[in-house]
């Protein structure tokens, strides 16, 4: 049994990173991909584009939200999965909320060289464009963690918050077109997260949801991923036979609000435990129990008739979490399938 385990994890990780389609008309390099640490969201991305889905190298993506719906938590991810793979991280905290303590938790290393806290726009895009990794053959990550805390060059000096608005938007407009092809040509993958806010004066048909900095980021972004208000997960135990309750997490459902690297709006569950981090197993349990219509938690067929704390315990003991993860990417491309075109392609 155990060398039947060691032979399907195998096959997993020669078929999981296996092109589907490569259409030029679709932005980002998939030679490899990175994970965002979440099965069902790698898939929502890129699902239909390549096995198991993921984020290429060579563009921009924007992740935004509001306050506490796990932006910081996938980046962290996203940038500890780059390291894993052999890649170098450049990390911007303008906000000088990250440490090392919470990036561990993720798998991250967090040298003083890979991070920054810069003020002002420029010094984010500047240092991509003169940025000179080690090992330029696997994908190499730039995050920043939220743009709407840059200032301009001339804000820190100037209250003058209306023109300050405009430079600002201008300012990321021009870092932006110089840097993106850097990003394209170098095979970055570069992750920024952004606060939301609902745009009062849209209409009935405008954009709804706009992020500080101008419409530039969302313009040159090839994937921006909205965050949506996080929804507690409590945990029940009793202790002395008295029943206590705890706040152990959240669960943010995150849209495909842009794509052009693959379809947009696709949503998936995140369950992020607060001293864990992206909960992959749980929300796999729950993916395949939703899907095969079962009353209890399963893998491949086999009822774990346990709560879903002891089910998860289960895949780790016999660590199973890459061939849970393989029933999810099945179940959930056997669905995709469903909603296929079946249209003749059209021809010049």
């Amino acid at each position: 049994m155990k060398r039947e385990r060691v032979l399907l994890s195998e096959q997993i990780k020669r078929h999981v990173n296996t092109p589907k389609i490569q259409k030029e008309e679709f932005d980002g390099n998939f030679g490899t991909v990175i994970s965002t640490g979440s099965t069902l969201l790698d898939l929502a991305i890129s699902g239909g584009r390549i096995r198991g889905g993921g984020m290429p190298g060579g563009i921009l993506v924007e992740i935004f939200g509001p306050s506490g719906s796990g932006k910081t938590v996938m980046l962290s991810e996203i940038a500890g999965a780059v390291q894993r793979q052999g890649g170098q991280i450049m990390f911007h905290d303008p906000e000088a909320r990250l440490n090392k303590q919470f990036a561990q938790m993720f798998g991250l290393i967090l040298a003083e060289k890979d991070h920054h806290k810069p003020d002002r726009v420029p010094e984010v895009f500047s240092a991509v464009r003169k940025w000179e990794v080690e090992n330029p053959k696997v994908i190499n990550g730039v995050f920043a963690d939220s743009l709407a805390a840059l200032s301009t060059t001339t804000e820190m000096d100037n209250d003058d918050g209306d023109k300050m608005g405009m430079r600002r938007a201008k300012e990321f407009s021009e870092e932006l077109r110089k840097t993106c092809r850097i990003l394209t040509q170098n095979n970055y993958l570069m992750v920024c997260s952004n606060q939301v806010r609902i745009n009062i004066d849209a209409g009935a048909y405008g954009q709804k949801y706009t992020t500080p900095g101008g419409e530039s980021i969302g313009f040159y972004s090839s994937l921006r991923l909205r965050t949506l208000r996080p929804e507690k997960i409590k945990r029940k135990i009793k202790i002395k036979g008295k029943e206590e309750s705890r706040v152990i997490g959240v669960e943010v459902h995150v849209e495909v609000y842009k794509s052009s690297i693959w379809k947009p709006y696709h949503t998936a569950p995140v369950v992020i435990i607060f001293d864990y981090g992206i909960d992959d197993i749980r929300t796999n349990l729950q993916y395949v129990k939703e899907k095969v219509g079962g009353t209890v938690y399963s893998h491949n067929g086999e009822n774990l008739d346990r709560s879903l704390e002891e089910a998860i315990g289960i895949i780790e003991e016999s660590g199973n979490e890459q061939s849970l993860k393989e029933e999810v990417i099945e179940l959930w491309e056997e669905e995709e399938k469903k909603f296929d075109s079946k249209r003749k392609p059209k021809r010049p």
